[in-house]
């Protein structure tokens, strides 16, 4: 492998030159660990098709080299437009190179991104730099030695890895374009490559999350854990044939042993579903009071396993914050995923959501989210003129959709009734049958059929739109999104199951997906918008952005967080409204 070792601004200077004149680069790093706050960035590398320049950081500027003279030509050219710079998990690279030199990577190629667009969700898939290299080069990369000690003086082997790293993203790119191009893909990998930097800002940034306030609430849980774990064991023993003789019966089991609640709720002559996962359970709730308190067993121990004082050991030392790690390419649909910890998925309730704040004192949060955005997604898609109007009209959705239900006139709409609506709406998206409705809602399965059909003649085009995406799902094996991604569908065709799940998620993805393409445009036209003002972005929730900012500039960001998230909705939706609701608060509420 033909690489030279740069330790002089001379020769960075010279690479740099050279460099500038090429349509593309590789390009790579080499950090002590890998958290920007307590690792170094020690080894750059930039890759040319005739060889590879390794920079060599501890040859430079020992103090802040975001003002370096000496690094001011390579600042110059990361952040420059051209040469595309082509990283593989270009997240991890460009979070150090931000943090080290203060420099947003413009002109993106992520190999990683681009094989998780071109595998279209296939899970059988692996992505990692070894595993690509092998499919579309045919060629071997060694990671043997990507864990060893970059502190030190680094060796030959260090150096002829870092260097191969970096220059088999360039071959690795042409295949990938052509792939991209092949599939139609070009609009969705524009769109991820331009998220990358925003998503760098966002887990830069951090989230504040009061430490005293979640152990407090955590004692709080605990206890009330306790408490309805001990009403739970008392109603599950009503199923068990001898009494105590020391007080009420216990039934003494697993509470989180799903078989052995499976065999006391058995006892108690509950007619259980074909398992019992909580959804399938909660039209039960209502009928059988043990199954209510099951439900709210599960939910205080599911806030203590998985938000219970593990989220304490993520606070970052020197910043005092949570930088969780954000997946873009998450799901099959393109929906981020989020972890170590998943912020996305802190308990909705205030006593968890108040833990996190604006910080310091004098920071405020701006939270803004997108209206029924899959509902307003379906209804473009559809082309469905009720479903349609009744967002340009303004009116609640719920309330239309259950006057037409139930037959009465929209003021006459009861709270019980708009709910009920609610659940169906949501269920439509998500490509609900009349068995699964059934079960949601407590109904018969000929009553979930009658209510279905009244749904489907008052919006007629939502019910072939949504059959032809059902049926395309199955001959054609994918669904798009509306960027062009692509989703694909692996399935036994003798398998009644999987053809039913195959059309659900055939209705399901186009919506799902496209709403996580307009997260992502809007993460970029905020990321432009924001820049130069004291807002950061510091969490996502597939409809929601939430925003860190000076209390001062509060108001004014909260204007520009809304039109910039109105402006990428309407890139995708031209017929309905899309609306944005902000609020600002000094802690994550709503």
């Amino acid at each position: 492998m033909n690489y030279k070792v740069i330790t002089t601004p001379e020769e960075l200077k010279s690479a740099v030159e050279s460099l500038s004149k090429l349509a593309v680069v590789g390009l790579d790093t080499e950090t002590t660990d890998l958290d920007p706050y307590l690792a170094r960035l020690r080894l750059i590398q930039l890759a040319s098709p005739d060889g590879v320049f390794l920079i060599d950081l501890n040859h430079f500027a020992n103090g802040d080299m975001t003002r370096s003279e000496e690094l001011a030509p390579l600042r110059r050219l990361l952040s420059a437009p051209r040469p595309i710079k082509i990283a593989h998990n270009a997240k991890f690279d460009a979070k150090f190179l931000k943090h080290n030199l203060g420099v947003d990577l413009v002109g993106l190629f992520d190999t990683l991104l681009a094989s998780q667009l071109v595998s279209a969700g296939d899970i059988e898939e692996r992505h990692g730099l070894d595993a690509i290299a092998g499919r579309y080069l045919n060629e071997a990369v060694d990671k043997s030695e990507r864990l060893s000690n970059w502190e030190f003086e680094l060796s030959e082997a260090q150096l002829e890895y870092a260097a191969r790293d970096a220059a088999v993203l360039i071959p690795l790119r042409e295949k990938l374009v052509d792939r991209i191009k092949s599939l139609g893909l070009i609009q969705c990998a524009q769109l991820e490559f331009e998220c990358v930097m925003p998503v760098v800002d966002l887990e830069l940034a951090g989230f504040y999350m009061d430490k005293h306030r979640w152990l407090e609430q955590l004692a709080i849980v605990e206890e009330q854990r306790g408490e309805v774990a001990n009403e739970l064991q008392e109603m599950l023993g009503e199923g068990v044939a001898q009494a105590s003789l020391f007080g009420p019966p216990r039934a003494n089991i697993n509470l989180d042993s799903q078989q052995q609640v499976t065999e006391a709720l058995t006892r108690l002559g509950i007619p259980l579903p074909d398992s019992t996962r909580n959804w399938k359970l909660q039209p039960l709730a209502m009928q059988y009071p043990v199954v209510a308190k099951l439900l709210e067993y599960r939910t205080m121990q599911k806030a203590l396993t998985s938000y219970g004082k593990n989220m304490i050991e993520y606070i970052n030392p020197k910043t005092g914050r949570l930088h969780a790690d954000f997946r873009q390419i998450g799901a099959p649909t393109g929906r981020f995923a989020c972890t170590n910890p998943n912020i996305q998925q802190v308990p909705h309730a205030v006593e968890y959501r108040r833990c996190f704040m604006g910080h310091p004192a004098g920071r405020q949060l701006v939270i803004a989210d997108y209206s029924q955005i899959e509902l307003r997604i379906l209804a473009e898609f559809s082309g469905d003129e009720a479903f349609i109007n009744a967002f340009k009209s303004g009116a609640d959705l719920h309330k239309v959709t259950a006057a037409q239900v139930f037959g009465v006139s929209v003021d006459q709409v009861t709270k019980e009734q708009r709910d009920f609506a609610k659940r169906l709406n949501f269920g439509v998206v998500y490509g609900i049958g009349a068995q699964r409705f059934s079960l949601m809602t407590g109904l018969g399965q000929t009553e979930a059929e009658n209510v279905l059909r009244k749904y489907f003649s008052t919006y007629k085009k939502l019910d072939v739109y949504l059959r032809e995406s059902a049926n395309r799902a199955v001959s054609d094996k994918e669904a798009r999104t509306g960027s062009g991604r692509l989703v694909k569908f692996n399935y036994d065709p003798s398998d009644r199951q999987q053809v039913s799940m195959t059309q659900r998620n055939g209705k399901n993805a186009p919506i799902q997906g496209t709403s996580a393409d307009i997260l992502k445009r809007a993460l970029r036209l905020l990321s432009d918008e924001l820049r130069g003002t004291s807002a950061k972005i510091v969490n996502i929730i597939h409809d929601e952005i939430v925003v860190e900012v000076d209390e001062g500039e509060s108001e004014e960001i909260a204007q520009k967080v809304e039109s910039g998230m109105v402006a990428a909705g309407q890139e995708f939706l031209e017929t309905v409204p899309v609306k944005v609701e902000a609020q600002i608060a000094s802690e994550w509420t709503k």
